[in-house]
């Protein structure tokens, strides 16, 4: 037996609830994993709240990633003992996924956990921080240097833009962090930026091209906001996005990519190939300060996950959110 969160759906709606399962009840795959800890992420937090339609089959444990140590192997990659990391591959969706203590996957999602960390260590990245290290090396590949300009973040008190204010400061751009929340500018400039930006400059609906200003983008709300950053970027420039806190629209034009040759760069999470996830992952070992990645973070139990997507849901969880599967 193992504990875990179950998500449940009848004629009268979803539920979700902390549950104690049986292992034969865990999906085929070849690997099984003792989990160590999880993390809550935006996705999870919808998936558990069922404020959007994430989870896909029923019954489902939620939980986009875990890390943690394998049990039972059937695939030559792995061996009993190795460490572990999964972000994605639909678990939590379609998959049964890392908030429970155990779990049973595909051995292709895996992918080794960095010597740098610990399990609750890369939890504290977690998938949003594995997210931000794609936006960066998005930008990089693109060919955008420090020298050329600021980069903004949105969103920046989240999972993915904190990350991504640490990794960006530590290779050397000059980071511009967007946010409502007043009370967490100390936070951010800790993090690494050097200025922040109220929000609801980017919030509205604005001109299809705006006064150059951003070298770079990473951006994980949407809506008016990605709108607003792709007509501010300067000619040439890239922008990373990928998230939704704001919405899935984009009001937009063409004009900031006919007429300034702005990029507009799609990151996936879910489905990234092994060598970007490695790449990531070795950003991530290299660049991210431990210290940074504490302050970022903080613990709460199994039992504790419902309540914490809820305030996440709401808007009122700074950094990341680790998750203790065995307690």
């Amino acid at each position: 037996m193992f504990s875990a969160l179950l998500i449940e759906k009848d004629e009268a709606g979803q539920s979700v609830s902390p549950s104690s399962l049986d292992e034969s009840r865990l999906p085929d795959g070849s690997v099984t994993v003792e989990v160590a800890y999880s993390t809550l992420n935006y996705k999870d937090a919808l998936a558990i709240t069922g404020t959007s339609p994430v989870v896909r089959k029923f019954p489902m444990v939620p939980g986009i990633d875990f890390a943690g140590v394998v049990t039972a192997s059937t695939d030559g990659a792995w061996a009993v003992g190795d460490n572990v990391v999964l972000n994605g591959w639909g678990v939590g969706e379609t998959h049964w996924g890392g908030l429970a203590q155990r779990a049973r996957v595909d051995g292709d999602w895996l992918v080794p956990l960095p010597a740098e960390f610990t399990a609750r260590q890369a939890m504290a990245i977690g998938t949003a921080g594995y997210t931000a290290s794609l936006c960066v090396d998005g930008l990089w590949d693109h060919g955008v240097r420090p020298d050329q300009g600021e980069i903004l973040v949105t969103g920046a008190t989240g999972g993915v833009g904190s990350v991504a204010i640490a990794l960006l400061a530590k290779a050397g751009f000059t980071v511009a962090a967007a946010t409502g929340k007043t009370a967490e500018v100390d936070y951010l400039l800790r993090l690494g930026a050097a200025t922040v930006v109220d929000r609801a400059e980017l919030a509205d609906g604005g001109r299809p091209l705006q006064k150059e200003r951003w070298a770079g983008v990473v951006d994980a709300v949407g809506s008016h906001t990605l709108a607003n950053a792709c007509a501010q970027t300067r000619y040439g420039g890239a922008v990373a996005a990928c998230g939704l806190a704001g919405g899935m629209d984009f009001p937009s034009t063409v004009a900031p990519f006919i007429l300034r040759g702005v990029t507009l760069l799609g990151i996936d999470s879910v489905q990234a190939t092994k060598q970007r996830r490695l790449a990531a992952w070795s950003r991530l070992s290299r660049d991210l300060d431990p210290a940074a990645l504490e302050a970022i973070t903080r613990e709460i139990a199994l039992g504790d996950a419902i309540d914490a997507a809820g305030q996440l849901i709401a808007g009122t969880v700074r950094g990341r959110i680790v998750v203790d599967v065995n307690r």
